[in-house]
């Protein structure tokens, strides 16, 4: 698959030997210029949906089962892979100190109208909701969050740049 970005955090270390690695799935989920997305309160922010893929699990199973989580999509179809997107983080738990991030983009098609979640207890904390909205709108919001917020979180700098490559290429 494509690198689309590696990003460094400033506090990363790259080079670190307590570094771990984390592979993720994230679905593109495109309405004319509406997207499927999910607004996180606590962050202020939108990101598209996914997550980990779990140990000895198919990227692709792990895309469907965190959109259907995350989403209560249905019908899922159409997976074609759009690229990667590399980072290292800094990590605060399990004895490292660096995450290695590998998030793994592809576009799909789902039912317009979504199930139920099944969202994680952090998330229903975190006050995360999926919503469709106009990507121009979305990639709006992210960049006064940027600008404006000290409460966001690290993963919208990924996701801000991921929906602008979006719209150059796929709309």
């Amino acid at each position: 698959m494509r690198l689309l970005k590696t990003a460094i955090h400033p506090d990363a270390n790259p080079q670190s030997s307590t570094m771990f690695h984390r592979r993720a799935a994230r679905a593109i989920v495109l309405n004319g210029e509406n997207i499927l997305m999910l607004y996180t309160e606590r962050y202020h922010d939108y990101t598209l949906p996914g997550g980990g893929v779990d140990e000895g699990e198919d990227i692709i199973e792990g895309l469907i089962r965190e959109l259907k989580e995350e989403t209560g999509a249905k019908d899922i179809d159409d997976i074609v892979p759009f690229g990667r997107y590399e980072e290292f983080r800094p990590w605060y738990k399990n004895d490292f100190d660096t995450v290695h991030m590998d998030s793994y983009c592809f576009t799909c098609s789902v039912h317009n109208e979504l199930g139920e979640t099944q969202l994680e207890d952090y998330e229903i904390h975190n006050g995360m909701r999926p919503v469709w909205l106009n990507i121009h709108e979305a990639i709006a919001h992210n960049e006064h969050t940027l600008a404006n917020s000290d409460k966001k979180g690290l993963s919208i700098e990924r996701e801000t740049f991921l929906l602008k490559l979006i719209v150059n290429e796929l709309l």
